[in-house]
């Protein structure tokens, strides 16, 4: 659909979603939006706030607020849906006085810049000026997500801007093959099953020999061409080749090669042509008779993503135009079952996207799960990740202004670690046939990544980093029919109101001479603080490593303690600065709220 239908489908997850739980008599105390689709739903429990307690939007702002929960899957503002204001305006005129706001308060919600009328309403920055907590889903995904909503929060460093990171992960049982279940009950017993977090559990792994480990692996590749043969038959027989020729094809794929799946959906920025940008130095490889290699391809393109379209017929025209056309295989119509038979029975795992761009990825969380090692770009989860027994690395996690320039650096990286690492790793035999040193990274895999990378983890990370603290802030807030969260909401007004009266009068501290590391360097700080009390604000250093570009990286900070009342709504903080690393340290001091913004509903 278009845009106005995408309004009516948002409208109808927030608005309806919120209905339709009332409906079934489920009343959560925490609700969770994943993505920015479902948010007008912050804006219809408001709604139903001021009309239950005839209180203002603020006031019902701070509570809602308590309880819902942003994560934001999306690493570049252009996969943020974003409305017209005259289509909002249009849909919402008579909504916009239900929540006591004009429509020019309501719009404001929306946008990046409060005060620019021509900026586009955001459902993702709705979400986060409604929701007291907010995540991306990996390490990467979260310096991504600060740098991309750090306009939200003016002035605050980058680092300080309120979004944390939990993971994602995959359910283990859903994607481990039948034939290693049988096997890791065999060598860990049930408690793998039962504690899928265990990291000692999954120690075990290490005692299951080699020989037996490798002969699972090897049925379950075998299994994977037989599943594939037959489905390439089927491809090549409704465009017309002969069944005979067909047949003679798919009959060509090799049950001992190694195999790399590269299976996802294929928009642009996962750029699944990267190996194609030296055409003669893949060809090669694929016709290299001696170490055998081939490749199966799967995936979608959005119908109206015409690049990734593009991508997929320069990987079938390749196949067809060269010698290689059962070496390199696209399998049409991905969907679970597809993802599930590749990440079970591949050899390698490969992934190229930009870096930056993959918030997390999990087809290779899969893959690991089940032995399949991977090559990737330190992107998404593998960022955090890879370490070199596990798998492999394509380029060190560089960053590149010309990206014509990145593709042909990191596809010569991705030919050089075939070529050179993994090619020659999976055909190094010993003399019973196994290969001892891949089966190493095998179980190495498994053991370190199977026990971090799985819902599991995921979901008790989300329990105690978020659902908790989230229940515990919003019952906190609506005792008494709301009395903390309106007493909050006018403490904020007070705070605003005052706010341009405030200054930092004087710094006094002993810059001019060296000091070691763990040594104290003392500072005083006047400040004027007109109307509010110390107990209203916090004096705070930030401190830190001062950049080439002369800015505070990865500063730290700590508050100062009142010591004194000066008059005329003057005051004196004290504190002292102890770095703890050698180089060249610079420090700001800084007001930021305080009061009931720190109290235990944090």
């Amino acid at each position: 659909g278009d845009t106005r239908i995408r309004l009516h489908q948002e409208v109808l997850l927030g608005h309806g979603g919120k209905q339709l739980l009332d409906a079934l008599a489920i009343y959560p105390d925490v609700f969770h939006m994943n993505e920015g689709h479902s948010a007008f739903l912050a804006l219809e429990r408001v709604r139903r706030l001021i009309h239950k307690y005839d209180i203002s939007f603020d006031e019902a702002r701070h509570f809602s607020a308590a309880g819902n929960i942003f994560t934001t899957h999306t690493p570049v503002p252009a996969g943020i849906d974003r409305f017209p204001p005259e289509m909002v305006q249009r849909y919402f005129r008579h909504y916009h006085p239900l929540l006591k706001l004009d429509l020019e308060g309501l719009l404001a919600l929306g946008r990046e810049d409060v005060f620019n009328k021509n900026e586009l309403f955001s459902m993702a920055v709705l979400a986060v000026r409604t929701s007291d907590w907010a995540n991306a889903v990996s390490k990467l995904h979260g310096n991504v997500s600060r740098s991309m909503w750090q306009n939200i929060w003016p002035r605050v460093p980058q680092d300080e801007v309120p979004i944390q990171h939990i993971t994602n992960g995959v359910h283990a049982r859903s994607w481990l093959s039948t034939d290693l279940i049988y096997l890791l009950d065999r060598y860990l017993g049930p408690r793998w099953q039962a504690n899928l977090v265990d990291h000692q559990v999954w120690q075990a792994v290490n005692e299951v020999p080699d020989e037996e480990l490798w002969r699972v692996h090897v049925r379950r590749r075998q299994r994977l061409i037989v599943w594939a043969r037959h489905r390439l038959c089927q491809q090549l027989e409704a465009r017309g080749t002969s069944a005979k020729q067909a047949r003679e094809i798919a009959d060509a794929m090799d049950p001992e090669a190694l195999t790399i799946g590269f299976a996802r959906r294929f928009a642009t920025y996962k750029r699944g042509n990267l190996m194609l940008r030296d055409p003669q130095r893949l060809l090669k490889m694929l016709t290299d008779t001696q170490r055998p290699i081939q490749f199966l391809i799967a995936g979608k393109a959005h119908p109206a993503d015409s690049g990734g379209k593009d991508f997929i017929r320069q990987l079938v025209h390749f196949a067809r135009e060269s010698d290689a056309a059962h070496k390199l295989v696209f399998i049409e119509n991905y969907d679970i079952d597809v993802a599930r038979n590749l990440v079970q029975g591949c050899d390698v795992w490969m992934n190229t996207p930009r870096r930056g761009m993959e918030a997390s990825g999990t087809s290779g969380m899969k893959a690991a799960l089940n032995g399949v090692l991977n090559c990737s770009i330190l992107d998404g989860w593998w960022d955090e990740a890879y370490e070199s027994d596990l798998g492999w690395a394509i380029g060190r996690g560089e960053n590149y202004a010309n990206l014509d320039l990145a593709d042909d650096i990191e596809s010569h990286s991705l030919h050089d670690l075939l070529e050179k690492q993994i090619v020659p790793l999976f055909y190094d035999r010993d003399d019973h046939g196994i290969p001892r040193g891949w089966i190493r990274k095998m179980k190495a895999s498994i053991t370190r990544l199977a026990p971090v990378f799985n819902t599991n983890r995921m979901v008790q990370e989300y329990l105690e980093k978020l659902y908790l603290p989230a229940l515990r802030r919003a019952r906190i807030l609506g005792k008494n029919n709301l009395h903390r969260s309106i007493e909050r909401a006018h403490f904020v007004d007070r705070l605003r109101a005052a706010w341009d009266h405030l200054s930092i009068d004087d710094v006094q501290a002993d810059t001019g001479t060296e000091q070691g590391v763990q040594d104290d360097l003392d500072v005083v700080v006047t400040v004027t603080l007109g109307d509010l009390n110390p107990d209203d604000i916090r004096v705070q250093i930030y401190v830190g490593l001062v950049d080439n570009d002369g800015r505070i990286a990865q500063g730290r900070s700590f508050d100062l303690a009142h010591k004194a009342v000066l008059g005329d709504g003057r005051h004196r903080f004290i504190g002292h600065i102890r770095p703890q690393t050698s180089g060249h340290h610079g420090f700001a001091v800084r007001i930021v709220p305080g009061g009931q913004m720190v109290d235990s509903t944090q």
